[in-house]
Order: C-alpha cells, then sequence, then structure tokens
C-alpha cells in the first residue's frame, strides 16, 4: 500500500520546512528499493497559499484529503506573529477553524500528526498539545507555553513523540523529525537511504540539545575547546571529571558546569558521543572487527560497543556497517590508542535516547 502523506501549508508558510516533507516523503525512489509515499499540500486556508518570500504557493484547499491520509504534516509559518514578529497562528485562529477539525478528526483516528517548528501553535489551537510534551524552534517557547499553558513545552530537544502527536523544533530539526517518522513507519534502512540520499546525517536523537541562543566562547584561556580536542584525540583513554578538571586547571564542580554551558551536556555524554560517532566513522571506512572498533574508540567490549550505538542510531553496529560501508575497506581513519587520530567529520554528535 502507498501511504499518503498530507503535509497541512498555513499562510505565510516556511519554504524550509515544506522543502524537507517534499524530500523526504515527496521523491520516488523506488529505484532503491524504496516504499513510494503519495504527498499532498493541502491549503489550511482557501487560496493560494502565501510565503514569507513574496510569492504564493498554488496548493489546492481540500481538507477531505487530511481525512483520507495516513500521515499528516503540518508545515511551519501561520496567520499571526510571535512577539520577534515570526509567523505563527493567531490569538483568533478564525479562517483555519475546519483545518483544526480535520486535524482533530485525524487525533481521533490514530492518525499521526507531526508538526514542524511553528507548526506546533496550530497543533495547540487545534487542542492537540493539553497535556502532551511538545516543542518549537527555541526563540518561540515561551510564547508556546504562554498561549496553550497546559501543553508541557520542552525547549531543549529537536523533537518529541507522543503518540499520535510529534513535534519539531526549528529549521533543520524538521529534517531529524522527518527521518524520524519514517524510520517509525517503515524502519531504519528505510530511514537510512533516504538520508544518504539527501547527504544528511542518518539519525539525530530527538533529546539533542537545541542549538539556543548562547555566546560562542571567545579562543582564549577560558574556553574548553583544547580539553575536547584533547579528549577526541585520546579516546581510547579513561576520562574523569577530575582528571579533565585538573588539565583545565579549574576544580572539577566548575569544570563540569562549564561543559554543560559550552557544550549542553555533562562530560560523560558528550564522551560517549563522540566514540560512538568514532565507531560510526570507522564502521563506514574500514574493515576492523567490532571488538578492534571498541578498543580503538575507548569502549570496554564490543558488547558495550553495541549497547550505545544500538540507544543513540537505533540499529545494531553490524547493521550500519551493512547500510553504509564503503564497497573496499577504507584507510584507517583513526590512530591507535595513545597517539593522535584525525577528528571525524562526517556526522555530527548526537544526544542521547529518551
Amino acid at each position: 500500500m502507498v501511504l499518503r502523506v498530507a503535509v497541512l501549508l498555513p499562510a505565510q508558510t516556511e519554504t524550509f520546512e515544506l522543502g524537507v516533507a517534499c524530500e523526504v516523503f515527496g521523491v520516488d525512489r523506488r529505484d532503491d528499493g524504496l516504499p513510494l509515499y503519495r504527498l499532498d499540500l493541502v491549503a489550511a486556508e482557501p487560496g493560494p497559499v502565501s510565503t514569507r518570500y513574496g510569492y504564493s504557493i498554488p496548493a489546492e484547499h481540500d481538507l477531505e484529503v487530511l481525512d483520507r491520509a495516513g500521515l499528516i504534516i503540518v508545515n511551519a509559518g501561520g496567520n499571526g506573529l510571535n512577539p520577534d514578529g515570526s509567523t505563527c497562528v493567531s490569538e483568533d485562529p478564525g479562517p483555519l477553524g475546519p483545518a483544526l477539525d480535520a486535524l482533530r478528526r485525524a487525533e481521533r483516528r490514530g492518525i499521526p500528526v507531526a508538526s514542524l517548528c511553528t507548526g506546533a501553535f496550530i497543533l495547540g489551537a487545534a487542542g492537540m498539545l493539553d497535556g502532551r510534551r511538545c516543542t518549537t524552534h527555541w526563540r518561540h517557547a515561551a510564547e508556546l507555553q504562554r498561549r496553550f499553558p497546559r501543553a508541557r513545552v520542552d525547549p531543549s530537544v529537536l523533537y518529541v513523540e507522543d503518540p499520535p502527536v510529534f513535534t519539531s523544533a526549528g529549521t533543520a530539526a524538521s529534517i531529524d523529525l522527518c527521518l524520524h517518522l519514517v524510520r517509525q513507519l517503515d524502519g531504519p534502512r528505510v530511514a537510512n537511504v533516504i538520508a544518504r540520499r539527501m547527504v544528511v546525517p542518518p539519525h539525530r536523537e530527538g533529546g539533542q540539545a537545541q542549538f539556543v541562543d548562547q555566546p560562542i566562547p571567545e579562543d582564549g584561556g577560558d574556553s574548553l575547546a583544547a580539553v575536547r580536542e584533547w579528549m577526541r584525540a585520546h579516546l581510547a583513554e579513561d576520562h574523569s571529571v577530575a582528571a579533565l578538571a585538573r588539565r583545565s586547571r579549574m576544580s572539577p564542580r566548575t569544570f563540569a558546569r562549564r561543559f554543560v554551558d559550552e557544550t549542553g551536556v555533562p562530560p560523560h555524554r558528550w564522551l560517549t558521543d563522540q566514540r560512538v560517532l568514532a565507531a560510526q566513522h570507522l564502521l563506514e571506512s574500514s574493515t576492523y572487527s567490532m571488538e578492534r572498533i571498541a578498543s580503538l574508540v575507548g569502549f570496554s567490549s564490543a558488547a558495550s560497543l553495541r549497547a550505545h550505538f544500538l540507544r543513540l542510531r537505533q540499529v545494531t553496529p553490524l547493521e550500519y556497517r551493512r547500510t553504509f560501508a564503503a564497497p573496499r575497506g577504507g584507510a584507517q581513519m583513526l590512530a591507535e590508542p595513545g597517539t593522535t587520530a584525525r577528528r571525524p567529520t562526517t556526522v555530527a554528535a548526537r544526544g542521547p535516547r529518551r
């Protein structure tokens, strides 16, 4: 069966997020052995859909499509304004009433309904965030919470799954949520192949921190960037907070606090992320055994590597290698323990699974 995916477009629709939904669900990839989706663009209000960029999209206004869809994605945008001038649903959604009714019907049927960025305001106006954990772009989280006080807004994550409702943070997090939806619908292999075709990381966990508006430390004695680079170059070594604090000439408490301020995560979690990232790179580019990879990146055993990799990537190392390994064994990209390693550059670090 072909899954019907309906993308609801509010006024002043955001074209980046729309492009993501179209790229993930609107491209025929049957030549790669992937399932075909039917993508329908639905105007939330009658008439062409306006954008912020001076042109309109001639999407059909046929809300009955939402009643036949197996997945509904609510795009970012809206007929009102956030305090910073960005679009959202106005305090009086007015013309959106029929669209909100269609979303409520989908929720009652248990159909997955996902919002991208400020599309969460539309779900809020439909009453679909009441009592649910949700997210949006961190700049709009406070306004979303003010407007919908019964929602449990988490501004610190990339996306939230509270079935049948899914919400994502700003802009690029729409990629993460759309790939996560594919992973839920058709499994990790399909999501990974789509990610490869899009040239994006195959998986970033929803619990990873958003990139909030924090000042970037100057390149000086106050930044822990040099310590992090040293940790990357010595992944196979044990790294206690006390030892890292001594290297940074700080107390352990100050080091731990500063580390979270700069990275958004504690040292041990960051280190585990880097080790999984390095293992991922080696799985792609080398023919090393799992035990060898585990030793090189600092895990105590192949079983430990497998547990952390599965938790963060939702696939096993062996499954990942089968999907992404080069046709022939690549050059060694990580040095032996105790020597300087090359830093992997292909995929960003992930946060832990919720």
